[in-house]
């Protein structure tokens, strides 16, 4: 196991090591950035200055030079502060990167992390029951619905329920975390961030049943046509028995091949979702970020959920053993 292990990390270090560099390619060779953007405003009321700071801020940031040995000598040098745990300073925000991500990734995981909960307790039933009434009513309906729901983009979905339970019924507030208008405290503000993140969790895990659940379906049907199944209920088990402690445990397995994008998802943010509730996410500032082309905290980000997707990949490898005793990590 700890050979394993060791033998994983290395082969880690190694897709990161690639993944920087794609990373940092793909965001140099941006059509516009934040000091493009700037510079953009300044020539419109000084056009004297505006080249004289574009040059000067680009040789801050090491950006200066846009041939193939600048942009590889930027990259080695980014590494280099990257190794030291040194993303730079957001251009937009004015702080270092990892101060940011920090500060708006609390709200970010709440909210995927109650998500992931309710979309695993919803969906694994309903692909259960699903697959052992094949072809039935019950299968039909679960399936349209669940059809709908991964159909539907975020932003649509979440303006729909913004529009009807928060603009014309008044249910729940339309955007933000908090009424800034009122002082709350103790279990009224408790009661407040629950009405404020109801919306933003309900797209995302109605959205997210889908692909779950057919997961479930699938590898369900799959263990159910197996020989094992087909002795056990011969030798006249339960049904119940028959599905929950023997054709179940099996479809576990290819289940904790999700666990991998379990992680990264934890703290990546729903970038669309967030937007259109305007939620302080991370996912939200990743978009703004992007959009205004801030070059050290997209690399930082994106580096950052690179790590996590490794972590996750190399954890639900793992995990293969606990649920399958013939799995021999080696």
């Amino acid at each position: 196991m700890l050979k394993y292990i060791l033998k994983r990390l290395v082969w880690c270090l190694v897709i990161l090591l690639g993944v920087s560099l794609i990373i940092y390619v793909l965001v140099r060779c941006m059509p516009a950035t934040f000091i493009d953007q700037k510079v953009a405003e300044i020539l419109q009321n000084n056009p004297t200055d505006a080249e004289a700071l574009a040059a000067t801020m680009k040789k801050m940031y090491g950006l200066e030079d846009d041939s193939f040995f600048g942009i590889i000598g930027g990259y080695f040098t980014w590494l280099g502060n990257l190794l030291q745990f040194k993303l730079g300073d957001s251009f937009v925000h004015r702080e270092p990167v990892i101060n940011v991500i920090v500060d708006n990734m609390g709200v970010s995981f709440i909210i995927a992390f109650i998500a992931i909960i309710f979309e695993y307790m919803i969906a694994i039933p309903l692909g259960v029951t699903a697959a052992t009434h094949q072809y039935s009513v019950r299968d039909y309906v679960v399936t349209i619905l669940v059809m709908l729901g991964i159909s539907l983009p975020s932003f649509f979905f979440g303006q729909m329920l913004k529009d009807f339970f928060a603009m014309k019924l008044g249910w729940f507030p339309p955007s933000g975390l908090i009424d800034a208008s009122k002082n709350l405290s103790g279990f009224a503000a408790i009661g407040d961030y629950i009405s404020h993140i109801f919306l933003p969790l309900l797209t995302i895990v109605i959205l997210g049943i889908g692909g779950t659940m057919r997961y479930v379906r699938t590898n369900m049907l799959e263990v159910l046509n197996s020989d094992y199944i087909r002795t056990a209920r011969a030798k006249g088990l339960k049904e119940s028995k028959v599905i929950y402690k023997h054709a179940f445990r099996n479809t576990m397995i290819p289940i904790v091949t999700m666990l991998a994008g379990i992680l990264p998802s934890l703290f990546s943010g729903a970038m669309l979702t967030e937007q259109v509730f305007d939620l302080p996410g991370i996912g939200n500032v990743a978009l703004t970020a992007t959009l205004k082309g801030d070059i050290p905290f997209i690399m930082g980000y994106n580096m950052f959920l690179a790590v996590l997707s490794v972590i996750g990949v190399l954890l639900a490898d793992l995990m293969y053993a606990v649920v399958d005793p013939r799995v021999k990590l080696s």
